[in-house]
């Protein structure tokens, strides 16, 4: 018999054993992930179910199994009572509940209470809070405050007046969001307006065995670094993130910190000792921070980031605030991989992706 681990990971097309003993097995361990790829029937009872199905296994020769409920019942089968086999799954209607509480935190001016959003969705603000994390990888508040600065960031390219940005997103005064501004925008709220404009923006394209590197900065700290072939294609990428803010570039100094950054991807696992300046919402902000934890020379899968973070239903969450991170190598999102140990989409591309997972296990043997 397949290990649990795999099995959970497999598709039927891919399974090469017998198909009914991948069902059987997901049956024993009342696996949800087959909910809707089969169903079963019991021969003594007449009733089939579904995989997760908690009632008491029957005996492996008194199962048989269906493609569909419509199967089940057309050789002549009812549908259990327990889990319902031909209703909306729990999972489903959770899915149904977040999204339906979405589109009512996107819908409303102010952000909704926590009291609020459960009542809408049935259920009490305890049960609510923990389906909407497991569904999303976050809180409500953090998903409400998340639409709120994107809806923010919108209306101050549309908004004649700052003031009317502001209110415009949802915030009650205009004090509550300065408070806040610079981890909102990244910049004064009249800077992100002008696209940048009177930001001060240093930056230089260097060269590795890994191709161009281009690395940018802030006042505070590294804004970007990019790994491309074409480093006019790097310029094109960062002009394009900071239209009007003053790009300059050639200067000695800042070509010591390129340096730094290229002997980093040359040698990752020795770190670099460099200020960040790395906008994100707080979600994202852990995962970055756990692959900064991740020791050169190994690797984690994004499930296993996600169980870090003590929100092990995350996983696409996860891989979605890998591929949002613009900081390559410093901020390794490079040392996480599928759970079969292959490698994933990497925003800078595969190959390089795995020529600095070569290079670190090179270094650490």
């Amino acid at each position: 018999m397949m290990p649990a681990h795999m099995i959970r990971s497999v598709r039927d097309d891919e399974y090469s054993g017998p198909l009914e003993d991948l069902w059987w097995d997901a049956v024993t361990r009342r696996d949800p992930g087959f909910d809707k790829t089969f169903c079963f029937g019991v021969k003594t009872t007449g009733i089939y179910c579904r995989s997760s199905c908690p009632a008491r296994h029957a005996k492996r020769d008194n199962v048989i199994f269906f493609r569909s409920r419509q199967d089940a019942e057309a050789a002549g089968f009812r549908p259990c009572k327990r889990c319902k086999p031909d209703q909306p799954s729990t999972h489903d209607q959770y899915i149904k509940k977040v999204a339906e509480a979405c589109r009512l935190i996107e819908a409303s001016e102010t952000i909704p209470t926590l009291a609020e959003l459960a009542d809408a969705a049935g259920v009490s603000a305890f049960h609510f809070h923990r389906v909407f994390r497991a569904v999303t990888g976050v809180t409500p508040k953090a998903y409400a405050e998340a639409h709120r600065q994107k809806r923010l960031r919108d209306e101050m390219k549309e908004s004649n007046t700052v003031m009317g940005a502001i209110f415009g997103a949802g915030f009650n005064s205009s004090g509550r969001f300065y408070e806040n501004s610079d981890a909102v925008l990244g910049m004064t709220p009249s800077d992100f307006r002008a696209g940048g404009a009177d930001i001060k923006m240093r930056f230089a394209i260097g060269q590795c065995s890994l191709g161009s590197v281009l690395v940018a900065a802030s006042e505070k700290g590294i804004t970007a670094i990019f790994l491309g072939d074409d480093p006019e294609v790097l310029v094109h990428d960062l002009e394009e993130r900071f239209p009007r803010a003053t790009l300059i570039g050639g200067d000695p100094d800042f070509e010591t910190i390129v340096a730094r950054v290229v002997a980093l991807v040359e040698v990752p696992e020795a770190g670099l000792d460099l200020p960040l300046d790395v906008r994100g919402t707080a979600f994202q902000h852990r995962v970055w921070q756990a692959l900064r934890e991740i020791p050169a020379g190994t690797t984690a899968s994004y499930s296993e980031i996600a169980e870090r973070l003590g929100m092990p239903n995350a996983v696409r969450a996860v891989a979605g605030a890998c591929a949002a991170n613009k900081i390559a190598v410093a901020i390794p999102c490079h040392r996480v991989v599928r759970n079969d140990g292959s490698l994933s989409g990497y925003r800078w591309g595969v190959e390089r992706k795995r020529a600095l997972l070569a290079r670190e296990d090179e270094s650490s043997s």
